[in-house]
């Protein structure tokens, strides 16, 4: 059985951290940046025998170098939207159909049967730009939800409205999912009362708005559309898998994928659950790049494994993180 055909078959605790071992250990033989930084910290694969002992790799080594545990081909390089001046992340995807796995699986185990629903994007800020995983997979989503309402609003609000309430009056199940700044710019506009839509939020006003608490921008939003729940997902462009929240910003991961919560001032100490710290990602979809990645987000664990991201570290390089001096 491949890693493929097991990473998407996994049913038990058991499963992952025995297949996220053999993924370290492969990643470690095979990634030549991975295993650089797992010598620096004196971590070779028999040296760890738990999850926890397994090292994350810090998210800015994908602005830097190269970060492959295979040497075929690149599919696809995702990259990053980054502000200006700064480099941007790049993943290079040696295999795109298992992030088309990743997703679909996902999806599925979230909300059922992409047929079921017509979708919506309302994604200006990544449209506008080359090489966006989001884009790349609800451009795939849309096409097989297979409804001729489906598609992407880039500044076209007026046209998303009419097509809200026409699928609304249809009782036609819809997924709306648009980054935050988009999202108020319609509500600005036009007020609903949505009783067939999912309103999903993907985070950021990518410098076009003043940066607001989830809980906050949540209100308005649910003000705005008359919803009960704003869901959100959780991704980004280092991960082939996302997490998703049906409300109140508390995120559940499928079966393929772990969050787990580093000290902010020890980036080796990981926490027990319930504690605010750093965001480590297990994410073994990632199985040709790094599948341990130790993120710029601050959140918290808990104890059934659900998750809440609670910011961000500030734009200086992780405290206690200086083991990038590879």
């Amino acid at each position: 059985m491949s890693f493929r055909d097991k990473i998407f078959s996994i049913t038990t605790k058991e499963e992952f951290n025995t297949l996220s071992l053999a993924i370290f250990k492969f990643q470690y033989n095979n990634n030549t940046t991975y295993r650089s930084f797992c010598d620096l910290l004196y971590k070779h694969p028999s040296d760890v025998s738990s999850i926890e002992n397994i090292p994350f790799l810090p998210i800015q080594f994908f602005k830097s170098r190269k970060v492959v545990s295979t040497k075929n081909n690149v599919e696809k390089i995702f990259t990053s939207s980054g502000t200006t001046g700064n480099i941007n992340s790049k993943h290079y995807v040696s295999d795109v159909s298992i992030y088309e796995e990743s997703y679909l699986k996902g999806f599925q185990h979230f909300y059922g049967n992409i047929e079921d629903y017509a979708i919506l994007a309302l994604l200006p800020s990544y449209l506008e730009r080359e090489g966006s995983s989001l884009i790349y997979m609800m451009n795939d989503l849309i096409q097989k939800s297979k409804h001729t309402e489906s598609g992407f609003y880039l500044n076209n609000i007026t046209d998303l409205s009419k097509t809200l309430n026409k699928l609304e009056r249809k009782g036609q199940k819809t997924l709306l999912i648009g980054v935050s700044f988009a999202l108020l710019d319609l509500i600005e506009q036009f007020q609903f009362k949505l009783k067939h839509t999912i309103v999903m939020e993907t985070g950021g006003m990518k410098g076009r708005r003043k940066e607001i608490i989830r809980q906050e921008l949540h209100n308005m939003l649910k003000s705005g559309f008359g919803v009960d729940k704003i869901h959100s997902e959780y991704g980004m462009t280092e991960l082939l898998s996302q997490a998703y929240s049906k409300g109140n910003g508390i995120f559940k991961c499928p079966a393929w994928m772990k969050i787990m919560t580093r000290d902010t001032e020890d980036a080796l100490t990981l926490h027990k659950t319930n504690k605010t710290g750093g965001i480590n990602i297990i994410d073994l979809a990632n199985v040709n790049s790094c599948a341990f990645i130790a993120t710029q987000d601050l959140g918290r664990v808990y104890d059934n494994e659900q998750f809440e991201i609670i910011g961000r570290f500030d734009n200086s390089d992780i405290r206690g993180c200086n083991l990038m001096a590879l």
